[in-house]
């Protein structure tokens, strides 16, 4: 079942116990409360976006523009090559292919549901889903495009020129490359997946989970997964080192990326990253920054170890997994546009290896 979005308005943790006695069936009572204290359910309306009202001719505009591969300098690259709406809003690659058939340095980030996120990209660098959308047009080894030959392309087609003029009706100059940013914002804020069956267990139904989802929902609490994953999107909230209690080796963690320490230059930030939603989490393999575990249950045994100091056993490790599977949410149907025909003065598409 898909739903449809409409447009509306739209935790600090507790010192963590002990592991539980993580085989007994929890008290469903007692494990909802507790849940609903540290977690959110995805809203079934459009959120709130600081400094960009979502109106429909926006998310209008924005779906053309994310699905637009002319916003490459190759007319080959979208949004959506590596924010696959088909595919859990990544592209399921290590690491993304850009302009030139490069990889890229990460792992590309699921889009769904990131406009919960605290900020944008695993080391926080973009503040909002503005900010962002600017990043991968510009890059070499993304889109490797330029802002002035964006809106000279964008120009060039009447048609976009009539839709950017609706979706930004009080702009003299309503074709600009901050106004592309603002719109695929508001195309990508209408990205939640809301009624998962941890979801339904929020608001009360304590037959949405299976026996073991919800052990495997006490064991997250108990172990302290949950130190860095709660929340309405599960993580996304803050940033944390990917090696609290010990550090991967360099067949999970590079060396040469040190995260957050890139944007900050502060050496507490080496190794730093933004924790990742998981939302939808068994849909967007491979995991991590890197992009180098395949395997959602060889993730959560890597972070146990890696955050928690825990070597869990195989069936804690079976029963977080189990209810992982249970924050694949509804994703919304999303109807690929027909987009705006090139005209004779639209710049003709930059060969991939230039």
């Amino acid at each position: 079942m898909r739903h449809v979005l409409t447009i509306a308005a739209v935790a600090t943790l507790p010192v963590l116990s002990p592991v539980a006695a993580w085989a007994e069936a929890p008290d469903d009572a007692a494990l909802m409360e507790e849940a609903q204290a540290l977690f959110e359910p995805i809203p079934d309306q459009v959120p709130d976006v600081r400094g960009n009202a979502v109106t429909r001719e926006k998310i209008d505009l924005g779906r053309m523009l994310f699905f637009d591969p002319r916003l490459s300098a190759s007319h080959l690259l979208s949004c959506n090559t590596c924010h696959n709406l088909a595919m859990g809003g990544d592209d399921n690659l290590e690491t993304s292919i850009g302009h030139g058939w490069q990889a890229g340095p990460r792992n590309s980030p699921t889009v769904y549901n990131a406009v919960f996120n605290i900020a944008q990209f695993w080391d926080g660098r973009a503040a909002d889903l503005k900010e962002q959308a600017k990043g991968p047009i510009q890059a070499g080894v993304e889109m490797n495009n330029q802002p002035a030959m964006v809106v000279e392309t964008l120009s060039s087609m009447p048609a976009y020129v009539e839709y950017f003029t609706a979706a930004f009706p009080g702009d003299d100059d309503p074709v600009t490359f901050d106004n592309v940013a603002r719109a695929i914002e508001a195309f990508e804020a209408t990205l939640i997946t809301p009624a998962a069956p941890f979801d339904q267990f929020l608001e009360g139904n304590a037959d949405a989970l299976t026996e073991q989802e919800k052990r495997g929902l006490r064991t997250f609490i108990d172990t302290g997964c949950v130190a860095c994953h709660a929340g309405v999107n599960l993580g996304g909230e803050a940033y944390y080192p990917f090696g609290v209690v010990e550090r991967p080796g360099a067949d999970i963690l590079p060396p040469e990326d040190k995260g957050r320490f890139a944007v900050t230059d502060t050496a507490t930030d080496e190794y730093v990253f933004r924790s990742p939603t998981l939302r939808n989490v068994a849909l967007t393999k491979p995991y991590f920054h890197a992009g180098r575990v395949w395997d959602l249950t060889q993730a959560v045994a890597v972070m146990g170890v890696a955050q928690l100091g825990e070597d869990l056993n195989e069936d804690q490790v079976d029963d977080i997994v189990a209810f992982l599977h249970t924050l694949t949410g509804e994703a919304p149907e999303v109807i690929v546009p027909v987009l705006p025909a090139s005209s004779v003065d639209t710049p003709r598409p930059a060969p991939m290896d230039e």
